[in-house]
């Protein structure tokens, strides 16, 4: 069995968000994404990775992403060996603090970012499934299930930075 690999016009929509972060445009993107720059855990070299943001809470300045791939996620386990370097939503740019959520917290806020993208639910639905390895309904049992699998980090300014 060969591999599929996208095609030039999908590599470059995926490729796209890191693109304009590289050219300083990150900010078109709006609060939707994060620029997550971290250091490698085994190369010391550093990376950026851009990620959807999947909530944001503005009292405690935090944003939260997924780890879509699992606890296995380059940037979640080289966050877990040593502190991001900088985080950049829109137009503001800080050096992170971070926390892994709770399950009910990761719960309440998948909860809400389902709520909030209602109309993308008949691609998120199946992609979630995909990456937790099984059909996501979008119920409370699916919901527990994927946030028990898929940490969710949160990203604040750090005090001492």
């Amino acid at each position: 069995m060969t591999n599929v690999r996208p095609g030039p016009v999908l590599r470059a929509v995926f490729r796209a968000p890191a693109w304009l972060y590289d050219r300083g445009l990150g900010w078109l993107l709006g609060s939707r994404f994060l620029c997550l720059t971290h250091t490698g855990r085994r190369s010391g070299r550093r990376y950026r990775t851009v990620l959807e943001v999947v909530g944001a809470d503005p009292a405690a300045r935090e944003v939260m992403v997924i780890a879509g791939l699992g606890p296995g996620a380059d940037w979640y386990r080289n966050i877990q060996a040593s502190p991001p370097l900088e985080v950049v939503v829109g137009r503001r740019r800080f050096t992170p603090g971070h926390r892994v959520l709770g399950e009910d917290e990761a719960f309440a806020v998948m909860t809400a970012y389902e709520r909030r993208n209602r109309w993308i639910r008949p691609v998120l639905r199946p992609l979630l499934g995909k990456l937790v390895g099984h059909p996501y309904d979008g119920g409370d049992a699916a919901r527990r299930s994927l946030v028990s699998q898929l940490p969710i980090v949160a990203f604040r300014p750090r005090q001492d930075g």
